[in-house]
């Protein structure tokens, strides 16, 4: 019988208490009142940001004459259009995909560079735990906004590059999360006995500690997508973002730099603003719900 066989004999490992646990907290995740809506928002977002992929082109097209430039909600455009005459439902569509893509691809990058950190840093400890949290911390301290705008100034201003500068950014805090966790993992009895009976240091990282931190990974994701999306609104607002691509701080910038807010089309402004915020508010609510069914000790609070 292999080592790992002999860790499961009589108690299941962490991957399987860790799949056997999901429907239970996907269960509870729904019935809380903060998740249920959370929910429903992201998958109203997702599917409204599929179908602007599928349906439209990027960016959508401008206006033929004059008379077509701010034209109020009407039959014909249900938001009306903006200062080059786009329709401003088109863009909202489209701005959905950009800003869902963003935050998902950008938090992918920073909880694989904190996961990675915070588990191995928790689990060796000594030497190589103070040197990688001394690493992080820096990057902690670090103010991230100013940090964020000035990387995507000095490099090229793509999309890719969008995402991998907030991705890379961002992993800091997850990865002292997770590590406190894994601190708290280290010493229990099934990690205990797995390294009596010889397993390696990364396959007891795999097969035992990654399972038990998943909840805390998964909560912080949830969590760092909000806070992505906004950042590459604040970013393309203060047009640092892909001038090619439309997204929610990009109308919002055309809004104001077009006069629109001065000049009342209510219409260019308020939905891409109200869009961004619940879309943040989604992710936020879903985290914390998350975080408070995996942390019984946040609900007692």
């Amino acid at each position: 019988m292999s080592a790992e066989g002999i860790v499961a004999e009589g108690a299941p490992t962490g991957r399987d208490r860790a799949g056997n646990q999901a429907p239970a907290v996907l269960g509870q995740l729904w019935r809380t009142g903060r998740g249920k809506i959370g929910l429903i928002l992201l998958a109203v977002f997702v599917v409204y940001g599929v179908a602007g992929y599928l349906a439209y082109e990027n960016p959508p097209a401008a206006g033929e004459t004059v008379e077509d430039r701010f034209r109020a909600p009407s039959v014909d455009y249900l938001l009306g259009t903006d200062n080059l005459g786009r329709s401003v439902w088109e863009q909202l569509a489209v701005g959905a995909g950009i800003s869902l893509a963003v935050g998902v691809a950008a938090t992918a990058i920073a909880v694989l560079i904190g996961s990675t950190v915070g588990i191995t840093s928790g689990y060796i400890g000594g030497r190589f735990d103070q040197f990688a949290m001394g690493i992080t911390d820096m990057f902690i301290t670090i103010p991230a906004l100013p940090l964020i705008i000035v990387l995507a100034a000095v490099l090229s201003r793509g999309l890719p590059t969008i995402i991998v500068v907030i991705g890379v950014t961002s992993w800091a805090v997850p990865a002292r999360l997770i590590r406190a966790e894994v601190l708290s993992q280290r010493e229990r009895t099934f990690i205990l006995r797995a390294k009596a009976i010889g397993m390696r240091p990364l396959q007891i990282m795999w097969t035992h500690v990654l399972p038990n931190v998943a909840g805390i990974v998964l909560a912080n994701a949830i969590l760092l997508t909000a806070a992505a999306i906004l950042t590459e609104a604040v970013l393309a607002f203060l047009g640092l973002g892909d001038p090619s691509l439309i997204s929610w701080g990009k109308m919002l910038q055309n809004a104001f730099s077009s006069g629109a807010t001065s000049l009342g089309y209510w219409w260019v402004l308020i939905p891409p603003g109200l869009l961004i915020t619940l879309l943040v508010l989604s992710f936020t609510l879903v985290g914390n719900a998350l975080t408070d069914v995996i942390d019984p000790r946040r609900r007692a609070e």
